[in-house]
């Protein structure tokens, strides 16, 4: 194998730290438990850990309002708790990369609270303020009007107006979420404090959160649809038609286009790529985004940004998975340092993938498909805690148990200000919350599904599936189980040089029923047959090669150990890979 760099031969698994393991029997998630969990994910295979956001917080967004960048929430436990388990990993080969929010603090942030109290303090323009351009204007506390007409991508206008200083302040999510005024180099530095702090305790590198939003249209353009963000989410979840789908998706596009991208992003990026340089062990930047052009060079902005494109879609047919990879290989090429892939089928803030990809009849034959689909395809892969057992959304229609802010207000401007009945409102807000994703980890056949103790009320409901063998213990038992496919799945994958380092070619590009490529290296050629359907195929790959091909996996039983390419019977949803000579 080439000597490619930690993170392009890894396999990550994200932790949603509130959800993964409750050590200490409160109901959350913290520390304690993901320690005791590191052998858990050892075994399985996976070589890096990436942790959503450990930081104190009010929680109004679930850890992304951070009240302070270089501490461990309480509930979590401490510092020293962060070390230990930083440590463990470590000693296990495990690297970790944490959440870096760079865009926006928590309203409580000592730094906001200073910001806030007045006009003359030194951190006066820490966040972004404005004066109301008409301040007789009308409002129920003598504010006038906001800035313009933007909006907060979680819960309505963009501005929120402070009476001690007679201004309103900015924020792209909630406004318990203010946004950062990056254009004042005293916050660049501490900011850069912040990243220093723990990069020096060890970690190997940082997931960016949210980074076209940094900077904005200075000049405030105004937006141009004519809907509020209720009235957009509300149009989202009635059109039908594809004249309606259409606007929808112009209006999603025109809404936030002066928020996002501003200038100065590529030069920040290159700032941060500089100072994470200078430390040893290859430290790494990801991108919550998907534009290639964060990467910059390829070798002076972001290592990494996610190939969401692949995501967005109701299903992952071989043509979809055929064209994202020629636009997305093509554009990471055409750097002048050639860009490296990184791809995902979930996360925190997406549908699970069995419930998001499935068909009804055939999710769990579907879900080791997708699996091995992502293991396959050349770049670093991305897992999401609890898809290696098949966890599944859980809808919650009683608005009391929602804990994303974001729901929560959505059922109430869905009841209060559009007239929606209350049990479809609750149904609609259940559906678009992320709570129904973010759900505890089930270890267990058990009350809670293990994840707590049955005297602890875990903090998001439990899938009740958990008693239906979805959860690790009764899964670790079953040969057959999604979860052992996970674990020879990711071993296969290590153990075959070129799935890790290899050319991506498409074979069979017309196939409308099955995804066919090659991965290749000097010294190896991996054909993956990736059957979409549930009719076996009898398919003929003998121009590839002349001599048989090995059997290298199947999820399949009894698939022949030497392979007549010309005559490849392949099973109903079979991933099968070959060797070829």
């Amino acid at each position: 194998m080439n000597k490619l760099k930690w993170w392009q031969t890894a396999v990550f698994y994200q932790i949603y730290p509130r959800s993964f393991a409750d050590g200490n029997g409160d109901g959350i998630g913290d520390f304690k438990g993901m320690i005791e969990k590191l052998d858990y994910l050892q075994a399985l295979g996976v070589t890096a850990l990436w942790l959503s956001p450990h930081y104190p917080s009010p929680m109004w967004d679930c850890g992304y309002d951070i009240s302070d960048y270089e501490a461990v929430a309480p509930e979590y436990g401490t510092l020293e708790d962060f070390d230990r388990f930083l440590q463990a990993a470590h000693a296990r080969g495990l690297h970790v990369l944490l959440d870096l929010v760079l865009n926006h603090t928590s309203d409580q942030h000592p730094w906001f609270l200073e910001s806030k109290s007045g006009r003359n303090n030194p951190k006066a323009d820490w966040y972004i303020w404005m004066d109301s351009p008409f301040p007789s204007g009308e409002g129920p506390g003598g504010e006038g009007v906001p800035p313009n007409n933007w909006q907060s991508c979680f819960d309505g206008p963009a501005w929120t107006y402070v009476p001690e200083r007679g201004q309103y302040y900015y924020h792209y999510f909630m406004k318990q979420q203010p946004d950062l005024n990056w254009r004042n180099p005293h916050v660049k530095a501490a900011m850069w404090k912040m990243v220093r702090f723990w990069l020096e305790r060890g970690v190997d590198g940082f997931r960016l959160d949210a980074i076209g939003t940094i900077y904005e249209d200075p000049a405030l353009t105004p937006h141009r649809v004519p809907l509020d963000l209720a009235g957009l989410r509300h149009l989202a979840d009635t059109a039908q038609t594809p004249a309606e789908k259409k606007r929808l998706a112009r209006y999603w596009q025109e809404m936030f286009r002066y928020q996002w991208g501003g200038p100065g992003l590529h030069d920040l990026m290159k700032e941060l790529r500089a100072l994470v340089d200078e430390y040893p062990g290859d430290r790494l930047l990801v991108g919550e985004d998907d534009n290639i052009d964060y990467m910059g060079n390829g070798d002076d902005e972001l290592h990494l940004v996610f190939n969401f494109p692949l995501m967005r879609t109701e299903r992952l047919t071989p043509g979809w998975v055929r064209k994202n990879q020629a636009e997305r290989l093509a554009r990471l090429d055409a750097l002048p340092t050639r860009g490296w892939p990184c791809n995902t089928l979930g996360n925190h803030d997406s549908p699970r993938l069995r419930t998001r990809y499935g068909d009804g009849l055939h999710d769990l034959q579907l879900a080791r498909l997708h699996l091995a689909l992502l293991l396959t395809l050349r770049g670093t892969p991305f897992l999401y805690n609890g898809e290696e057992i098949g966890m599944t959304d859980l809808l919650i229609t009683d608005p009391s148990n929602l804990r994303d802010t974001m729901a929560t207000w959505y059922y109430r401007a869905l009841v209060e200000d559009l007239g929606v009945p209350p049990a479809e409102a609750a149904l609609r807000a259940g559906r678009m919350s992320r709570d129904k994703n973010r759900t505890p980890m089930q270890w267990r056949n058990a009350p809670n599904g293990g994840f707590c103790p049955p005297e602890a009320t875990p903090w998001l409901p439990v899938n009740p599936n958990y008693a239906e063998g979805v959860n690790v213990e009764e899964q670790d038992a079953d040969p057959a189980s999604l979860l052992n496919f996970y674990r020879r799945m990711l071993a296969v994958r290590q153990a075959t040089p070129a799935l890790v380092e290899g050319e991506y070619r498409p074979v069979h590009e017309r196939a409308r029923t099955y995804l066919a490529f090659l991965r290749q290296t000097a010294s190896q050629t991996v054909l993956v047959i990736l059957n979409d359907s549930n009719r076996r195929r009898r398919l003929d790959f003998s121009s590839l090669s002349p001599r048989p091909g090995r059997l290298i996996f199947s999820s399949q039983e009894g698939a022949p150990a030497t392979c007549d390419l010309g005559r490849l019977d392949i099973a109903g949803f079979e991933a099968r890979l070959i060797e070829l000579f």
